[in-house]
Order: structure tokens, then sequence, then C-alpha cells
């Protein structure tokens, strides 16, 4: 499985896209600005979209995606979430008043757009690629994912704050090389993190010594996503003066994991 990242910003501006990440050619987890860079030959080949959650940085160019394409290529587009981020999606996004409702069109009977719900826990697998919703922590319905490739595992949380169920369950994959964590805001900013279910450095610290150490053996590093713009340098130093026990790198646009 090859992952690139598209976007892992907390905002736009100065080349900065939000966040999204294509899996191999066909898959995309969450849509946020980064998929506007796409070139029209590899929109067309999306087949599926897995959702985080319902924020506006996490699902911007799904209506984009699905107006681009729709009339070029016969084959429905597949949108996985959570049933609350579903049911948010179809009320506040495709109900004919912000944009068009793609279940319905160009009929129900044979939707451009179809909704799969997914379970905290239960593994869906495509063509290899086995993709688990996992339990987070954040002011609406959100999930993590874990990404497992022929050899490794990846788990990115999307947005989420403290969450102990989250690690109770990454404490379970033997596989896993790397996490995709967020980081939203700055020491100086915890109550703002808090308040928002985010994490600063500090709260991060602590959410990574819920790693068991004598189980995960093969962590290559940790990934930083979500920088907020402006704050970047100083989350990342803040984060170093902390001593985290695993390599702690800021997640870059473009860049490509195997697994």
């Amino acid at each position: 499985m090859q992952i690139k990242i598209l976007g892992c910003s907390g905002g736009i501006g100065d080349d900065l896209r939000t966040t999204s990440m294509l899996l191999d050619h066909d898959i995309l987890v969450d849509a946020g600005t980064g998929v506007g860079d796409l070139t029209m030959s590899q929109l067309l080949a999306i087949d599926h979209i897995f959702i985080t959650h319902s924020h506006l940085d996490h699902i911007a160019f799904i209506p984009f995606l699905l107006d681009t394409v729709m009339g070029i290529r016969a084959e429905p587009i597949t949108l996985h979430a959570l049933p609350e981020t579903l049911s948010i999606l179809r009320t506040h996004i495709f109900n004919w008043k912000i944009w068009p409702d793609f279940n319905v069109i160009p009929d129900i009977y044979n939707p451009f757009l179809r909704y799969h719900a997914l379970k905290l826990g239960e593994t869906l697998e495509l063509n290899g690629r086995k993709i688990t919703p996992l339990p987070v922590n954040h002011v609406v319905p959100a999930a993590g994912y874990h990404l497992e490739g022929e050899q490794f595992s990846l788990v990115y949380t999307g947005d989420t704050t403290e969450c102990d169920a989250l690690w109770r369950e990454v404490n379970k994959i033997k596989n896993l090389k790397y996490i995709i964590i967020e980081t939203a805001f700055s020491n100086g900013e915890i109550e703002l993190a808090k308040l928002s279910k985010h994490l600063c450095p500090s709260m991060l610290i602590k959410e990574l010594a819920k790693l068991d150490l004598a189980k995960l053996t093969g962590i290559s590093e940790v990934l930083i996503t979500h920088l907020k713009p402006g704050e970047s340098e100083t989350i990342m130093l803040e984060i170093a003066a902390s001593s985290p026990v695993f390599p702690v790198m800021a997640l870059k646009p473009h860049q490509i994991i195997y697994l």
C-alpha cells in the first residue's frame, strides 16, 4: 500500500492544503483541499472515500469531486464513515441547499454517491488493503483509521484529544510502524485545545506515553499533522523539548509512505 499525503495543514495559504491522503490510486482518506491538486485522471480513479469526521477541512472537496467526475465515469463513488457522520453530511451538505444530493442522482436506484456506514473495530478489506476505524475523541462523532498493508500498519488519528480507548486499540497492532497524529495548537493555547478537543504538545506527550513499548517494537516514527499555519515551528519545538520516546517529525505534503 502506498500512501501519498495530499494535505496535512490545519489551514490554507502559502501553498498549504487541508487534510487528505491518497491510498494507492483509488482511495481517499479525508478529502480536504489537498484533493484539488489531483489531475483529472487521478480524480476519475477515486472509488472510495473514508472520512474521519464531518468538519469542513476534512470534507471540503467531496462535493467538488463528485460534481467533476459525474458524467465522465459511470461507476458510483462510495463514502465510508461512521453512521453519525454520514447523517451530518446528508442533512447539512448533500441536501439540495448547500449541494445536490448525489445519493439520488441520476436516480434513487442508481445513485452516483453510495453511503457505507462503518463500525468501530470492524475491518473493511478492499483488494487486500485492510482499513479499520478506531475510537477517537473530538467535538463531533469521529474515527481514526488503522491502515494495514502487506508488511506494516499505520494509525491515523484524524482530529482528537485525549482518548484512552484509542491507545487500547493501537497497542493491539503488532506490525505498527507509523502513527499520524494531530497537534493543532501550541502549549500556550492549551485551554483552546481542550475546548475544541484537539491536542497541544504537552497533551500529545501524555498520549504517546500510553503506548505499550514492550509490544510496539516496530514503530519507526510519529508524524504530526493538522499544525495551525504560523504555529508549526513553535509546536514542533515544544514537542522536541518534551523528549518524546519516538522520533517525532512534522508530516509533509507530497510525502509518500509505504506499508
